[in-house]
């Protein structure tokens, strides 16, 4: 099966990201590709918390989710929109990143809340803190499909091994990872990352990014690491989408997450043991 994963750099007004990713989206279809993965923050990439309240829509106003569910049904094709930052209707006006698995008719087949919130201190000056203005979700998500089971994620989940074993133990073969990663933890831990939980669970990961200096009207400008990244069961990378906004594609056999776990059949060998005292 032919995957696209899409490289953006979006900015912080939802209404210009649309023409973009829909056109990329378009082209990929016209490539081949019969799963197409956007990164994380498709519609809006934003520092400044007024900014997000100005423009955010939530999930039933979305033109960006109107769109792309569009794009699926006029090309006939899956589509992971990675996330889209949503207002939600909790009291403390949190919002969401939610990701949305589009099936060809445009339904939508499954969607996935962000369970860990990018909270640190990477260096003096770079601090991201998710928490104060997205609320977590608390739900695994793990979606069928004709071509595999999907198991949803977003980013820093990345550094929770325990979530992805979940998936895995609940079905996953497909692992989408899709990002707006930092580029100094980027450089540092994306393909490291990356490969060790296709390793760790024998699942092909898929891993669209942001990429390069985002457009801020509001706030200061963010840079993301790019480097898309397909990783097979076996923990090969496949494909690597470079710094600039771009699409790559790759071909996936679900048939290589059996052979992968015959060989290593780690997700069956639990055991239960005491914590340490």
């Amino acid at each position: 099966m032919r995957v696209a994963l899409i490289q953006m750099t979006s900015g912080d007004v939802p209404e210009a990201n649309i023409a973009p990713a829909c056109e990329m989206v378009r082209q990929a279809a016209a490539g081949g590709a019969q799963f197409v993965l956007t990164p994380e923050v498709t519609n809006c990439l934003s520092s400044s918390r007024a900014q997000q309240e100005s423009v955010l829509s939530h999930e039933e106003d979305d033109p960006m989710l109107s769109a792309l569910r569009q794009e699926a049904v006029n090309a006939r094709i899956w589509l992971l929109i990675g996330s889209l930052g949503l207002k939600t209707h909790d009291p403390d006006g949190r919002f969401a990143n939610r990701s949305f698995l589009i099936a060809p008719d445009g339904s939508i087949a499954a969607k996935y809340d962000k369970i860990h919130m990018f909270d640190v201190q990477i260096t003096e000056t770079e601090s991201y803190r998710e928490s104060e203005g997205y609320r977590p979700g608390d739900r695994a998500v793990v979606a069928p499909t004709p071509f595999g089971r999907i198991g949803l994620s977003i980013c820093y989940d990345l550094r929770f091994p325990h979530l992805y074993r979940a998936l895995a133990q609940g079905g996953a073969e497909i692992l989408t990872i899709p990002a707006a990663f930092s580029p100094v933890t980027g450089a540092a831990h994306w393909e490291t990352l990356l490969r060790a939980r296709a390793i760790e669970t024998g699942c092909y990961v898929l891993a669209p990014a942001q990429c390069g200096l985002h457009p801020a009207t509001e706030g200061r400008p963010r840079r993301t690491h790019g480097h898309s990244l397909a990783v097979a069961p076996w923990g090969e990378v496949l494909a690597d989408g470079g710094t600039a906004p771009g699409i790559t594609y790759v071909q996936i056999d679900r048939q290589e997450v059996a052979r992968a776990r015959a060989r290593v059949p780690s997700i069956t060998h639990d055991r239960p043991f005491a914590p340490p005292s």
